[in-house]
């Protein structure tokens, strides 16, 4: 019996190729579209879950409220892993870590003649009670020995040594105050590919500690704090009891405290007024949606085809049906049929994935495999299979429907409710297409106005490196010679430098005292700290007063920026004088607000201060001039930093670096819009051949008696226009609501109008009448007496 049915469903299958090309070029293209999402959704899905504690492994997080708002950030006090786990009976062990990108910039590791960058990770001692650490040489205890042993990666050992076989050897290390001589006392596996957040060095915390002593007092918020809760506590009531753990060691504190799953770090880093708003899953839910959303329009083709061309087996269905087969043999063999023709078109996917892939990562930025494991094949195998069964189920209850004694005298007509059926399915296909283009539409105009907004400072032209910067006297007033040389350069408008970066992960500063200030209201400062020129090399606007002094009074003077001083509620502020660190500075200027976090959030109170040399070096280049300026910065700084390759960036990739998600989102959407379109158009194109087939005599018919060319195209197109025109009025509302979601995220945003529908629906509309005019207009120039014989 199986074998019978698998002899009809391919002679069927092969009957009518055109068809079965049709229908196999739409599942084949939606299964692989499908397929390079799943893989893209799990290794999403799978970030920062390769710690063997991930199920109790929390991070502590902190709200600080501000005037209107409530601020979130991982970064914690030094002190506040020790006092967790020494006053709350929940916490297993607790670990404070200082992580790389806390740095600007990478430190610089030297054995011999041999330098390389590096990025340094701070750890306390109960490090590796929370997280999974594989040590290849030497043991993990070994490492927080003390404050001069390390740990390295074995990737870092082999570009250094050539080899993991390092324990006992001497590095230096130069990194700001913490340059020096350390001993390697251990070497790790460098972390998976799945881990958000990487480092090739590990350093005592004690080490950090000791240098930078502020770590020792509750005001600071520095480091990250993690800890391992034990089994069956429940986190909303941890996070209940440490809420105002911060107010149990200064009164005054208006901090407070939450624990959240380390794993949901990466995709759960949005905070909006101290609730968790999303971050990445919202683009893992969007492209998972898509994903399904393909593969129904893809099956809706298959459904819709099938139906279509039902008239063609009414016979074979009565025959079956007399000689004694049941309507479940018959659905079996249709659903067989289905799943045969899935099968067939998976085959074709995978070739679709394997040539695809390579571009896939170049715009995901990802380095997905499709590995034919026994998992992989059995969720492809799952994948297929139901959408084969999704794809036949209509056609086959259809078709095993049909009853003998009517087919078989021909008297079979198209019911209301399968033609109802089949033009629903037709909008709906192209209600997700509309939506898919109006989408698209809106996220590049939202993405080109994040590149092109005015962010108060000039990025163009600029270029960013790093120097290895020591506290040696003699060595930062050779860094800041550095620096002048390097405006002496033709080509070079202005040279200064800067800690952190323009884009985010700037420290933050409470305490500030100032005239007339309300003793109950504390504010969160951002710390900018830059080198003479900044504000010139970037072009930030003085609103009031003036520039830092061109000396070493410069020390003792602070510029704050509009909303700053706004939230302080200072008047005439230029003057004044403020007090934190135990130190005064006067105001001597009020900068321009200008946008030094992402768009995702406003322009914060924020203030500069200056130091003669920091480890970021920004360059402007005068434009035109960008070659043969860089390769002379190139020289110098070589000259500079022997040893070290010259490794730059130019500040606007740096920002575009910094939404770079959003150009992912944009360029994925084009491509899932431009394949979602193609589907819907493939099945069009089956629709309107049967229509046209279908309709044959009375084209013949209407042509003898005078009809037009154009007016037979009119008539065969216009319920598809129609259809397709009612699901533009459906996917409307749908976008509005789905893309305002979407751009609520942004602190600054586009605001759409009725031209972005009317432009998505008339290109679907477009794209429509492209797709059925080849099978109208020859329907319609075909000879009539061939229509009217039926050849």
């Amino acid at each position: 019996m199986l074998k019978n049915y698998v002899k009809i469903a391919w002679r069927n299958l092969i009957k009518d190729r055109r068809f079965t090309m049709l229908n196999l070029l739409g599942l084949s293209t939606g299964l692989a579209c499908a397929l390079m999402i799943w893989l893209w959704v799990s290794d999403e899905l799978g970030m920062d879950k390769y710690n063997a504690n991930d199920a109790q492994l929390y991070q502590v997080m902190q709200n600080i409220p501000e005037e209107n708002d409530i601020q979130t950030t991982e970064h914690t006090a030094g002190l506040l892993a020790d006092a967790l786990a020494a006053e709350m009976p929940e916490v297993q062990a607790a670990a404070t870590v200082l992580p790389a990108s806390w740095f600007s910039g990478k430190g610089i590791i030297g054995y011999g003649d041999k330098k390389l960058k590096a990025g340094g990770q701070f750890i306390s001692k109960d490090y590796f009670k929370l997280f999974s650490c594989t040590f290849l040489q030497g043991d993990k205890n070994s490492v927080l020995a003390d404050n001069n042993s390390i740990a390295i990666s074995d990737e870092l050992a082999m570009l250094l040594f050539h080899t993991t076989n390092v324990v006992g050897k001497t590095i230096e290390w130069s990194q700001n105050e913490f340059n020096g001589s350390y001993l390697i006392t251990s070497v790790f596996q460098k972390l998976p590919s799945n881990a958000s957040e990487k480092f090739d060095l590990l350093f005592n915390f004690e080490l950090f500690k000791a240098k930078r002593p502020g770590m020792k007092n509750w005001g600071n918020s520095d480091p990250s704090t993690y800890v391992l809760l034990k089994k069956g506590t429940t986190v909303a009531q941890f996070n209940q009891k440490i809420r105002h753990f911060l107010q149990t060691k200064d009164k005054e504190d208006t901090r407070t405290l939450f624990a959240r799953k380390f794993s949901d770090k990466y995709l759960y880093g949005q905070y909006n007024n101290g609730v968790q708003t999303g971050g990445r899953i919202s683009y893992v839910k969007l492209f998972s949606v898509i994903g399904i959303f393909i593969l129904a329009i893809a099956c809706i083709n298959f459904m819709n085809l099938s139906t279509a061309k039902a008239s063609r087996r009414m016979k074979e269905v009565g025959i079956q049906k007399v000689v004694g087969a049941a309507r479940t043999n018959l659905v079996i063999q249709y659903l067989g049929e289905s799943i045969i023709l899935s099968l067939l078109s998976l085959v074709l996917a995978i070739g679709i994935i394997f040539a695809l892939l390579p571009a896939f990562n170049a715009v995901t930025g990802k380095t997905l495999e499709l590995h034919l494991s026994i998992t992989h094949i059995v969720t492809i195998l799952a994948i297929t299979v139901i959408t084969g069964i999704v794809a036949g189920s209509y056609p086959a209850l259809y078709l095993s429907g049909f009853k003998p004694a009517v087919v078989l005298k021909g008297t079979l007509k198209t019911s209301a409710g399968e033609v109802w059926i089949r033009k629903g399915l037709v909008v709906f296909q192209f209600t997700l297409s509309v939506v898919a283009v109006a989408a698209v539409l809106i996220i590049y105009r939202q993405v080109n106005y994040i590149q092109s907004r005015n962010l108060g400072y000039n990025r163009d032209h600029v270029i960013h490196f790093d120097i290895p910067l020591e506290m040696d006297s003699l060595k930062l007033v050779a860094a800041r010679s550095f620096v002048d040389e390097l405006k002496a350069i033709p080509g070079v408008v202005n040279a200064s430098s800067y800690y952190h970066n323009l884009i985010g992960g700037h420290g933050e500063i409470g305490g500030f005292q100032w005239p007339g200030k309300d003793p109950s209201k504390d504010i969160n400062f951002a710390n900018l700290e830059v080198g003479d020129n900044f504000l010139e090399t970037m072009g930030i606007k003085i609103k009031e007063g003036r520039n830092f002094s061109p000396n070493a009074n410069a020390s003792n003077e602070i510029i704050f920026n509009e909303s700053a001083i706004k939230s302080m509620g200072l008047k005439d502020p230029v003057g004044k004088t403020v007090k934190f660190w135990d130190r005064q500075r006067q105001i001597v200027g009020v900068a321009e607000d200008f946008n030094f976090e992402s768009l995702y959030q406003t322009v914060k109170p924020c203030f500069f201060q200056i130091y003669p040399i920091m480890p970021n070096i920004l360059v402007r280049v005068k434009a035109g001039t960008e070659r043969q300026t860089i390769a002379s910065i190139r020289k110098k700084y070589e000259a500079f930093n022997k040893g070290l390759i010259f490794d730059y960036q130019f500040l606007d990739e740096q920002y575009q670096a910094l939404y770079a998600s959003e150009n992912r989102v944009a360029a994925l959407s084009k491509y899932f819009a431009g394949l979602a379109i193609l589907i819907s158009c493939l099945g069009l194109f089956g629709l309107a051949a049967f229509t046209a087939q279908r309709r044959q005599k009375e084209i013949g018919i209407r042509k003898v008696i005078g009809a037009s060319v154009s007016g037979l195209v009119v008539m065969l197109g216009k319920d598809f226009v129609k259809l397709v025109a009612l699901a533009a009025l459906i996917a409307f509302p749908l976008v509005w609501w789905i893309m305002n979601h979407w751009l609520s995220g942004f602190a600054y945003r586009i605001h759409f109008g009725l031209d972005v529908f009317l432009l998505a629906g008339a290109a679907i509309i477009i794209i429509t009448l492209l797709t059925i005019s080849y099978q109208s207009l020859r329907a319609a120039l075909t000879n009539p007496v061939k229509s009217l014989r039926g050849d």
